[in-house]
C-alpha cells in the first residue's frame, strides 16, 4: 500500500512547502493527519541485490517510512573521487523504497556515528594536519560544502515536492553529545537548504538537557534518540519545544556488539513495551535498527570507554526485527502487531516475504598457502622512512601496515616500547613471534644477543572511533618505537589496504610465497547448485579476514562473540566458490558452512541515559 503523494502549496517565498508539517503540534502529511512510523535500514550494509527484499520486509512490518544515513567515507574514500554507483547508488535505493510504498528520510551527516568507521568521515579528511572536526573551522566547512555539492542535489531531486519519496532530511547527527557550536549546526542546516532541500528538516539528540542544549536549533524540529523511558523523553521535549510533535528519531530496540564482549539483545517484551509507550504518547518513531545488516569489508567502527578501545564486530544484526540474513523472528511480529494497531488492520494483508533456505551445512578442508610475513611483504611495496609512518601518511584508510627495522639489541632482556600504537601489533624478532601489543599494553621484553635483529611489527587498524571526543584519531604507530630509551630509526613500511585489493590480487595472494609457520593465507572451496545464503565459521582459527570469491566479508576473531560471518547469496555462483582466509595467528584445519547465524552468548542491553 503506497502513501499518497499529495504535496502542500508553495510557501510565501515561493519554495515548495514540506509534505510533512506540524502547524498545531502534530504531524500532517499533505494536510492530512499522519504519524511517521519508520525503520532504519542502511543501504551500505546490505548487498544491493537484496535492497528490494529488505525494504519489502520493512513494509510488511507495518512501517510507512525508511530512514538511512549516508556515509561520506563510503562514497568518497579518496578526496575528489565521489562514487554513486553499485552499492553506493543511493538514488536507486530511494527509488526502490518508493516502489515499495515507503516514504524516505535521509540523514546525510556529514557525521553519522552509526558504529561506522570514523563515524562516516573520510580518513583523508580527519588525517589532514590541523583539521578541526564538526565545528565552524573554515577548512572543515569547505570540505563539507564540496561533499554536499556532490550529494545533496541528488537527494533534493528525490524529494516529495519533485515527485519523489524523500519527506525529511536530518541536520548533522546527535551533535549535542559532541559539541555546542550552534553556528556550525546552523551552517549545516543552511547548506542543505541552499542546495535545494525543501522538505522537513530536523535535529536528533539524546533526551537530556545537556544534549538538547548542544544540538537543537531554533526553528528546526527537535527529535530524540533513546531506547527507554519514552514518557520522560516526551515530557522533556515538550517542556523545551512547545508546538512540536514528539518524535523518537531512533528507538533502540537492540544494540550492537564489540569484540570480546557478549552479543547484545533486547527481549521482545521489553522492546514492544517501549514502542507502545512511544505510540501511547502520540509519538512518531524510527525503529533503530529495523534491519541492521553487515559491516562488510573493514567498515566496522569502534568505541572507546575511556580506558580501552572497543572495536565493533563484523555483524550489525543488532537484534533487529529483520535479522542480518533477512529472517523474521518473534520481535518482528510483536512490533508489527503494535504498529498495525496504529496504522489499521488493512495493512496486515501485505504478504510476508519468504526467507530462502540456506546452503547445506558442510565442512571444507583448508589448503594452506603463503606464509604470513613473506606473503605480506610480497603483496606490498615498501616505503623507506626514518620514522614509522601512520596510515594517514601512507594515505591508507584501513587494513594492515607492516613495519620493518634492524635495531641492535644489547645482550640480555630488553624492553621494546611502541608509543601511540593504534591499534594492535604483532611483534616478530628475526621472523619468530615475540608477542602482541595493543593500545593499552605498548611494551614487551625480548632477549638480545648484542647483534642487529630484524624487528617487524604488523599493525592492524581495528576500526576508527565513531563516537565521542576521540573521533578522527590516527592509525598505525603515531609516536615511535624504542629499545629501552633509544628510538629505532630507518624503517621499511609496507601498506596493506586489504579492503582495496581487487579480486585478482586476492586470488593470487595464497601463491605469492611458500607456506611457512602457522599463519598466512589459506583457501577452501565448495560447490553450490545455485546461489544461497550461508554462514562461515572458522573453528580452530585465531584472528583474521575472510573473502568469498574475492569480496572481503570482514573480520573474524576467536574472542567472539561473533562466530559466523554472513555470506549473502549474491556473492556466490552456481558451481565452484572460493573462500580465501588471511589468518594472523593460528590456522584451523577446516572452514565450515553453517545453516544459521551464530552471534555468541547473549546479554540484554537497554540504554537508559543514567
Amino acid at each position: 500500500m503506497s502513501l499518497p503523494t499529495t504535496t502542500a502549496p508553495a510557501d510565501a517565498n515561493g519554495r515548495p512547502a514540506p509534505l510533512l508539517s506540524y502547524p498545531h503540534g502534530t504531524f500532517l502529511r499533505g494536510g492530512q493527519p499522519h504519524r511517521v512510523l519508520a525503520g532504519s535500514l542502511h543501504y551500505f550494509r546490505v548487498h544491493p541485490e537484496q535492497w528490494a527484499d529488505r525494504l519489502e520486509r520493512l513494509a510488511a512490518m507495518g512501517l510507512n517510512t525508511v530512514d538511512t544515513y549516508v556515509p561520506w567515507n563510503f562514497h568518497e574514500a579518496r578526496r575528489g573521487r565521489p562514487s554513486f554507483d553499485g552499492p553506493r547508488d543511493i538514488e536507486r535505493f530511494v527509488a526502490l523504497a518508493r516502489d515499495t510504498g515507503l516514504d524516505v528520510i535521509v540523514r546525510p551527516g556529514p557525521y553519522i556515528c552509526a558504529e561506522w568507521d570514523n563515524g562516516g568521515l573520510p580518513a583523508w579528511l580527519t588525517g589532514t594536519p590541523g583539521m578541526r572536526l564538526r565545528s565552524s573551522h573554515r577548512p572543515f566547512l569547505d570540505e563539507v560544502a564540496r561533499w554536499f555539492d556532490a550529494l545533496i542535489p541528488r537527494v533534493a531531486a528525490l524529494q516529495a515536492a519533485r515527485g519523489g519519496p524523500v519527506v525529511a532530511v536530518q541536520v548533522e547527527n546527535e551533535y549535542g553529545s559532541y559539541g555546542d557550536d550552534h553556528g556550525y549546526v546552523a551552517w549545516v542546516r543552511d547548506a542543505l537548504v541552499e542546495r535545494g532541500i525543501t522538505e522537513l528538516l530536523y535535529t536528533a539528540d539524546g533526551p537530556t538537557d545537556l544534549m538538547f542544549d548542544g544540538g537543537a536549533l531554533p526553528g528546526t524540529l527537535t527529535t530524540a534518540t533513546f531506547g527507554s523511558r519514552a514518557a520522560r523523553a516526551a515530557e522533556l521535549l515538550r517542556s523545551r519545544r512547545t508546538g512540536e510533535p514528539f518524535v523518537c528519531a531512533e528507538f533502540w530496540n537492540g544494540w550492537f556488539d564489540h569484540w570480546g564482549e557478549k552479543h547484545h539483545i533486547r527481549t521482545v517484551d521489553s522492546a514492544e513495551a517501549t514502542l507502545a509507550e512511544i505510540l501511547d504518547e502520540g509519538g512518531s518513531v524510527s525503529v533503530y535498527m529495523a534491519h541492521g545488516g553487515t559491516n562488510f569489508g573493514l567498515w566496522a567502527g569502534a568505541n572507546h570507554d575511556g580506558d580501552r578501545l572497543q572495536p565493533t564486530v563484523t555483524s550489525y544484526d543488532s537484534d533487529a526485527p529483520v535479522a542480518e540474513h533477512g529472517g523474521l523472528g518473534p520481535k518482528f511480529f510483536a512490533l508489527r502487531d503494535r504498529l498495525l494497531a496504529v496504522t489499521g488492520a488493512a495493512e496486515a494483508s501485505r504478504p510476508l516475504p519468504a526467507t530462502a533456505p540456506p546452503l547445506t551445512a558442510r565442512a571444507l578442508p583448508v589448503v594452506r598457502g603463503a606464509g604470513l610475513l613473506d606473503a605480506l611483504t610480497a603483496l606490498s611495496r615498501p616505503v623507506a622512512s626514518p620514522h614509522p609512518l601512520s596510515f594517514e601518511e601512507l594515505e591508507q584508510p584501513s587494513g594492515l601496515v607492516l613495519y620493518r627495522a634492524r635495531p641492535r639489541l644489547p645482550r640480555g632482556p630488553r624492553e621494546i616500547t611502541v608509543h601511540g600504537l593504534h591499534d594492535r601489533a604483532q611483534v616478530f624478532v628475526d621472523g619468530a613471534p615475540a608477542g602482541v601489543l595493543d593500545r593499552e599494553t605498548g611494551s614487551l621484553t625480548v632477549e638480545g644477543a648484542g647483534e642487529p635483529v630484524l624487528l617487524e611489527l604488523l599493525v592492524e587498524n581495528q576500526g576508527r572511533i565513531n563516537y565521542g571526543p576521540l573521533l578522527g584519531q590516527g592509525k598505525g604507530i603515531l609516536g615511535g618505537v624504542r629499545v629501552e630509551r633509544r628510538l629505532v630509526h630507518n624503517w621499511s613500511v609496507h601498506g596493506l589496504p586489504l579492503d582495496e585489493w581487487p579480486a585478482a590480487d586476492v586470488e593470487r595472494a595464497p601463491s605469492v610465497a611458500p607456506p611457512s609457520g602457522g599463519a598466512g593465507f589459506a583457501t577452501a572451496r565448495f560447490t553450490a547448485d545455485a546461489p544461497a545464503d550461508t554462514f562461515l565459521a572458522f573453528p580452530g582459527f585465531g584472528k583474521g579476514f575472510a573473502w568469498v570469491n574475492g569480496t572481503l566479508l570482514g573480520r573474524y576473531w576467536e574472542i567472539g562473540p561473533q562466530v559466523t560471518l554472513y555470506v549473502p547469496a549474491p556473492l556466490l555462483t552456481a558451481g565452484e566458490n572460493t573462500v580465501t582466509v588471511l589468518e594472523l595467528e593460528r590456522f584451523g584445519d577446516r572452514v565450515e558452512l553453517r545453516d544459521r547465524p551464530e552471534l555468541g552468548p547473549t546479554e540484554e542491553y537497554i540504554e537508559t541515559f543514567d
